[in-house]
Order: C-alpha cells, then structure tokens, then sequence
C-alpha cells in the first residue's frame, strides 16, 4: 500500500500541477490532510480514476511525506490495474 506523485506538469493558471493517487481511498485523504489539501479537490471520487490534482509544493510535501514519484504512465497504468482490479471484485 503506498501513495504515489507523477510528473505529470500540466498548467492550471500560474501553477503547475500534477497527480497524486494511492492504493487506497484511505491512503490517497490520509496524505491530502497531512500536505494541506483540502478533500473536497479529490477528482473521480469512488472510481479507478480518483485522485487528487496537486501543486508542485503540494507534491514536494507529499514526497517528504513518504509518497513514492512514479511517472505519469505509471500512473495510467495504476488506473487500469485497478479498474481490472474493480472489476474482478478485488477492491471495494
């Protein structure tokens, strides 16, 4: 079980964003709280896609926080894994 940063650089005004995901939906709020990210921002909530758009800072703090930096296909590649995972009533 982990929480995971990609390298995702994608603007969002004057910032530069990029996603944060988990394992777990309990993983993915426990680390939003502990960097500062309000929980109302999760995106996809209850699906294989949820996650939470980060800032720069936000995934620096994140990291210090013991989250794992994985590249954004990895990222695309949790997703499915997890989808399948959905699918095969491994997860709920």
């Amino acid at each position: 079980m982990a929480v995971y940063v990609d390298d995702m650089r994608a603007s969002f005004g004057r910032l530069v964003m990029c996603h944060m995901v988990a394992d777990t939906r309990e993983e993915l709020d426990a680390m939003a709280d502990r960097i500062g990210v309000a929980k109302k921002w999760i995106q996809y909530p209850g699906t294989h896609r949820e996650h939470y758009d980060i800032c720069l800072s936000k995934r620096a703090a994140a990291i210090a926080a013991g989250a794992q930096e994985i590249t954004w296909r990895e990222t695309a590649l949790r997703c499915r894994e997890k989808r399948e995972a959905l699918k095969a009533g491994e997860m709920t």
